[in-house]
């Protein structure tokens, strides 16, 4: 079904790989039109999800950037055209109704960096390495990377970052924000895996509410506090909800209903 995937399914949870190691995973247009496919049609054929998982082949890069190859005899339409569809895939990523996390090992620079910012959450392992080094080639980035990385790591040091071309290890990355956890080589899938396994006992609809008015509050033509005073309502008067709260006041377990 996808040229440049790899969907795997277990335990709930479907890993996507993006499947380019000989190219790094760098994304071309068949990496950006299979993701896209994936998270807006795709995704309906996988039923009894918790969760998304984006990897990439191998262990020398998650994404090591975009096809640059492609670039070459565009003229401002069509770079334009590019990205967009840049755009539209990693806010399908982004406004994805389940926890979506990058496991990132090796490169994620340029694209692949902005593909990991459009995840709810990112995991590294401690040899990555992440950075928007587009204006090296005469660029910006294309793909949302002026924007999103603001939002983890501010204005200051994303500029910076932004117009040095600086490449950042997992433990800098951490330490701005840019990166949830840090593990051993290898071991972020396994990491990613563990942390859906935690939302997995929670509340399903709560879960995509809260995503939901997280991306609120950046979006400039939503109230993000009237949509959480919204959505409290909603889960509150739930079927979710009544029984999350009588299952505080019996002191056992909720049974939640409704996974995706």
């Amino acid at each position: 079904m996808y040229q440049t995937l790899l969907v795997d399914v277990a335990d709930r949870v479907a890993t996507i790989t993006v499947n380019r190691p000989k190219a790094l995973n760098a994304i071309n247009d068949q990496v950006m039109k299979d993701l896209h496919a994936f998270f807006t049609e795709g995704h309906k054929s996988l039923s009894q999800l918790d969760g998304i998982i984006i990897t990439g082949a191998g262990d020398k890069a998650f994404v090591a950037g975009a096809d640059i190859k492609e670039f070459a005899t565009l003229d401002a339409e069509q770079g334009s055209a590019k990205s967009q569809l840049g755009h539209d895939t990693f806010k399908a990523i982004e406004h994805f109704h389940l926890p979506v996390i990058a496991a990132v090992e090796g490169f994620a620079l340029g694209g692949g960096c902005e593909l990991a910012m459009a995840c709810h959450m990112r995991v590294a392992g401690s040899q990555s390495r992440f950075g928007q080094p587009e204006v090296n080639l005469g660029l910006i980035p294309g793909f949302g990377g002026t924007q999103r990385l603001v939002q983890l790591v501010g204005k200051g040091k994303a500029l910076e970052l932004l117009l040095t071309a600086d490449i950042i290890d997992a433990a800098e990355a951490h330490r701005l924000g840019l990166v949830n956890h840090v593990t051993e080589p290898g071991e972020a899938h396994a990491r990613a895996m563990e942390m859906l396994r935690k939302i997995a006992k929670k509340g399903p609809q709560a879960v995509e509410l809260c995503i939901s008015a997280v991306n609120a509050y950046f979006d400039k033509k939503t109230d993000g506090f009237a949509q959480e005073v919204a959505d409290f309502g909603k889960t509150i008067a739930s079927a979710e909800g009544k029984e999350g709260a009588a299952a505080f006041v019996e002191k056992r377990k909720p049974s939640f209903e409704g996974r995706g």
